[in-house]
């Protein structure tokens, strides 16, 4: 499909509230499309409409497990907490310590306009808290606990295989 461009901190989008998608239309599958390709693009683990420009309450996640899509998605429960680097393709070349749920259980609608329920845990919690806050027009940066700081990318670093 289509790499997008990413909206940034600063941008009057990233702050609004998304509206509700009713039914899925060829234009709104083309967006998830392009969603999908555009956060593989920018290696990021997740990226919502508003991020694109595009105030619909849209997210797509991919930790590791494949991609996961969330249609109007609401977190239902949330249980224990974690501390850790939280960084945003909003926010390029920044992260900051954030606290968020451990575990936590959200409803939406796929792709097909199915409603679901998923499950996250650990980093899957993490994404599904951020991208959620992007669809009222929240970032991270607000909830950052000291200050921002850089982030350095190695090209030549190797990633770690989890078992």
């Amino acid at each position: 499909m289509a790499i997008r461009e990413i909206r940034e901190i600063g941008d009057e989008i990233l702050t609004k509230q998304c509206k509700v998608v009713p039914k899925m239309t060829l234009r709104t599958k083309v967006l998830i499309e392009d969603m999908l390709d555009t956060m593989y693009n920018e290696m990021g683990v997740g990226l919502a409409a508003p991020q694109v420009g595009v105030l619909k309450q849209i997210v797509v996640i991919d930790v590791g497990g494949g991609p996961i899509v969330l249609i109007n998605p609401v977190i239902t429960e949330e249980d224990g907490e974690q501390t850790g680097d939280e960084g945003c393709l909003s926010v390029p070349g920044k992260a900051g310590l954030v606290t968020r749920p451990n575990h936590v259980k959200v409803k939406a609608l796929n792709e097909n306009m199915e409603e679901i329920e998923l499950e996250g845990e650990g980093l899957l919690a993490r994404a599904f808290c951020h991208e959620i806050d992007h669809l009222s027009g929240k970032l991270y940066v607000d909830l950052v606990e000291g200050e921002l700081h850089e982030v350095k990318y190695d090209e030549d670093e190797e990633e770690e295989e989890v078992e």
